[in-house]
């Protein structure tokens, strides 16, 4: 899955970087304002953890001008604790609104619920057949034993099974599991497929030539 973090304090920026890419996240970042809209604008992210108090462009300027066009989940990240700007916060088009100082594991969990609910899933359980994925430990298991993916392995499979049904374009995979500064080459996606296939079954992941992936 792949975030938008638009925060100007460089300690504070740098680690909920690390932490969203320990827990398997791809992350872009911006610094101020103007430079979050135009990412945020230009890229479908899953999830926007925007500051209220940015250079440039505000945080309630930016997701006024957001909401206008898209409905990326918006996470308010901010030391504003006071209930007229969680109101103002949550008004303007806000998804959720956390409050600095703030626990990872709280900023992460609360990711995970935009996340799932952006995609239409209220449950942090997936069945999948004999596959299950539990979307809040980030575990996979098959049959009822552990299945042990890599982080970019379970990124794919969690975009997949989140778009169930549907087709996902290998374009749209890509640009959800490697963010601006990943330069990897795109064939890794097939080869990510191929080791979900070799590990859930051959059948699991179908591929609609010319169109892209699909769980059914």
């Amino acid at each position: 899955m792949r975030l938008l973090v638009v925060e100007d304090e460089p300690d504070l920026l740098t680690g909920v970087v690390r932490a969203l890419r320990t827990d398997g996240y791809s992350v872009d970042t911006a610094i101020d304002g103007q430079d979050g809209l135009f990412k945020a604008e230009s890229v479908d992210y899953d999830a926007i953890v925007l500051d209220l108090m940015l250079p440039k462009l505000d945080g309630w300027e930016v997701l006024a001008r957001l909401r206008r066009t898209k409905h990326t989940p918006v996470l308010i990240l901010t030391a504003r604790d006071r209930t007229s700007d969680r109101v103002r916060g949550l008004d303007t088009g806000a998804d959720d609104y956390l409050v600095k100082p703030f626990d990872v594991r709280e900023l992460l969990a609360r990711l995970r619920a935009l996340i799932r609910r952006g995609a239409g899933q209220s449950s942090s359980a997936l069945e999948l057949g004999e596959v299950r994925l539990d979307l809040a430990a980030r575990t996979v298991t098959r049959g009822g034993e552990a299945v042990q993916l890599t982080g970019r392995e379970y990124v794919v499979l969690e975009y997949l099974a989140l778009h169930r049904g549907g087709v996902v374009t290998r374009t749209d995979l890509y640009d959800h599991v490697f963010d601006e500064n990943d330069n990897t080459l795109s064939n890794l996606i097939d080869v990510h497929v191929f080791n979900l296939r070799k590990k859930l079954g051959q059948d699991f992941i179908v591929t609609l030539r010319g169109q892209g992936y699909s769980i059914r």
